[in-house]
């Protein structure tokens, strides 16, 4: 458990993110601190500090390449803060950029900190392909081989084998323990809870009538367009299909269980880039700069389960956060589940109407209640905008504040499913 409850508050200034960039089999245009420069740029451009009063840029990446080692540090650099303002790389899979809010937290609630700026971002089009181990083996050999004629035999013992490549973006989204990837986890949850593929097609199609709805109506104004070194400019997530209907999904194929498989490519989260960026400060923060606060976080907990059923970590890490506070689930305005898959978010409501589940995992008295569609990812989620895995954490804390803004409502919560089987969740307020 971890609680911000008794600290001094720490706040939410603004948050600004890029437009999330699909992944097309090659590497898009920009790299992961390409992408977090950029939006945390544009956020601190609107305020009052100077980049250089800073005190630390926390960052949640879960795959930084090789040249971008301490992410963090980078990225504050390249925003400007200075050579003076620390910079940290935090990765707890796809809530790091979750992580990296908590994080900041810590340091302001102890008084390390008065201004952060925390997020997070991810390249996954970038994600290695690797060299196997039997290649690997004989680089070695080849390398160590002095002579002419060792060289030679060595060489000829090159097999087909050894181009075999290693897909790191597999094995990352693979869990060593239960050797299930994270589709597999969701067909285990989505089976046992009686989730049906036109019931994870509609949730899918709405996700992306949704974001298309909240962009033509100008709700998308934490986005901050790209532009290329060509010149062409992104304004909009350009995974988000408006042409997308329940038809139309249902003719594709199940891809992680090709026999009796329910999820699909399109019900489920995109491969995507992006990044999510947010300004933290105090009480003194706020006063001495003078700046706007769009909420305030009230209350945080991170919770472990089963890895093989690892989408049911919202629920985990949700329930003791409305416990804590008395509440029940209509007391939340504003729900921002990360759409790893669309049977995964669907899971996690019918486990809150589920008396037995309640009850066994919860500790409850019985079921917790339906949570209500109307509250849940009003604009669309990670189905429709994609799920760049270090930058996800912050960008649904982002939207969930702008929700909040924008239909006057008092709390949110934001949550997300954490490969290996965690859930994170914030409790957010809106003064």
């Amino acid at each position: 458990m971890n609680t911000m409850i008794d600290g001094p508050p720490v706040y939410f200034v603004d948050g600004a993110r890029t437009p999330f960039l699909k992944a097309r089999g090659k590497p898009n245009a920009f790299s992961a601190s390409d992408l977090a420069t950029h939006a945390g740029r544009a956020l601190l451009a609107r305020h009052q500090p100077d980049p250089e009063e800073i005190d630390e840029v926390v960052l949640g990446c879960a795959m930084p390449s090789v040249d971008e080692a301490n992410i963090g540090r980078i990225v504050a650099l390249r925003m400007g803060c200075g050579h003076k303002t620390p910079g940290w790389t935090v990765m707890r899979n796809c809530a790091s950029a979750m992580q990296a809010l908590d994080s900041a937290a810590k340091d302001i609630v102890t008084g390390r900190a008065s201004l952060a700026v925390a997020g997070g971002t991810e390249a996954m089009s970038r994600a290695p392909i690797l060299y196997n181990d039997d290649m690997v083996d004989w680089l070695g050999d080849l390398n160590s081989a002095r002579s002419t004629t060792a060289k030679l035999k060595a060489v000829a013992t090159l097999r087909p084998k050894n181009f075999k490549p290693v897909i790191g973006l597999l094995h990352g989204l693979t869990d060593p323990l239960v050797q299930l990837n994270m589709g597999q986890t969701c067909e285990i949850i989505s089976h046992r809870f009686g989730i049906t593929r036109e019931q994870m097609d509609e949730y899918a199609a709405s996700s992306h009538q949704r974001l298309a709805a909240a962009y033509d109506a100008g709700q998308m104004n934490e986005v901050e367009p790209l532009y290329t070194v060509k010149g062409d400019v992104v304004t909009e997530d350009d995974g988000m299909r408006r042409d997308s209907t329940v038809e139309k999904l249902a003719k594709l194929k199940p891809f992680f269980d090709r026999k009796v498989g329910l999820v699909t490519a399109a019900n489920s989260s995109q491969i995507t880039d992006g990044s999510a960026m947010m300004l933290m400060a105090d009480d003194a923060g706020i006063r001495r700069h003078d700046l706007p606060v769009m909420g305030r976080l009230v209350d945080v907990e991170w919770a472990a389960l089963d890895p093989a059923q690892m989408g049911l970590g919202p629920v985990h890490a949700a329930t003791p956060i409305l416990q804590r506070h008395g509440l029940g689930l209509d007391d939340i305005d504003i729900w921002e589940i990360n759409e790893a898959f669309a049977g995964q978010v669907l899971a996690c409501r019918a486990a809150w109407l589920d008396d037995d589940y309640c009850r066994n995992e919860l500790g409850l008295d019985g079921a917790l209640g339906e949570l209500d569609m109307d509250r849940l990812n009003v604009d669309g989620g990670a189905i429709s905008i994609g799920h760049p895995v270090g930058a996800s954490g912050s960008r649904i804390v982002l939207h969930a504040l702008k929700a909040l803004e924008r239909t006057g409502g008092r709390r949110a919560i934001a949550t997300l499913c954490i490969g290996g089987g965690q859930g994170g969740a914030m409790l957010l307020e809106r003064s």
